[in-house]
């Protein structure tokens, strides 16, 4: 196995935090190099067809970026957007992941996934990029994570989605208008607008 070769595929683990096979494709290093790099040790499987460097530094966001690596057309949302955003108190044990409500519930054993579906523009309305190592991960912007809060506020509770929302604007994450049109596209404008009327 070329030194080289190895090098380029940890320096890659590294960068990218959750390597996954068809990474290698980019770089031009076939796939079986993964499983000779497992057994040698300078990889390690942390998930079906996931793999890192061992005791590499691990991010807060360790979880989300392999759900989200497990389900492409995933976008985080409702607790694990709050927590992404620093909006809550809460450190769910699931990570919370959006899916089209046409699309496959994905089966997933790690890390624990609770699925949400949404369905037109409740789906694409306010999707944020983050690059985290090497990885993209989609999550639903503030103001469109507080104004799901209030749809599935019979799910997480509504003194979660009040306490998202405080915050939100607090921390001025987001603006009431921002907010207000987040709440028409999820269709729950009519429940935000008391507690909205409090905050202006």
């Amino acid at each position: 196995m070329a030194i080289s070769r190895i090098d380029a595929l940890t320096k890659l683990a590294r960068r990218k935090h959750v390597l996954r096979a068809r990474d290698l494709d980019a770089i031009g290093i076939p796939r079986n190099y993964l499983l000779r790099l497992v057994h040698r040790g300078t990889l390690e499987r942390i998930g079906r067809g996931l793999y890192a460097v061992p005791n590499a530094d691990i991010t807060e966001h360790q979880s989300l970026l392999e759900a989200a690596l497990r389900v492409p057309n995933g976008v985080i949302c409702l607790l694990s957007a709050l927590r992404f955003h620093g909006l809550t108190t809460q450190s769910p044990f699931e990570v919370w992941i959006a899916i089209d409500r046409k699309a496959w519930k994905p089966r997933i054993s790690s890390p624990p996934v609770r699925v949400a579906r949404f369905s037109g523009s409740a789906f694409t309305f306010g999707v944020s990029l983050h690059k985290i190592g090497g990885a993209q991960l989609r999550v639903f912007d503030p103001a469109k994570t507080v104004a799901d809060c209030f749809k599935y506020r019979h799910k997480i509770g509504l003194d979660i989605a009040l306490e998202a929302l405080r915050d939100c604007y607090r921390q001025k994450k987001a603006t009431i208008d921002q907010i207000w049109k987040a709440a028409k596209v999820c269709r729950v404008s009519n429940v935000i607008r008391p507690y909205l009327e409090t905050l202006s």
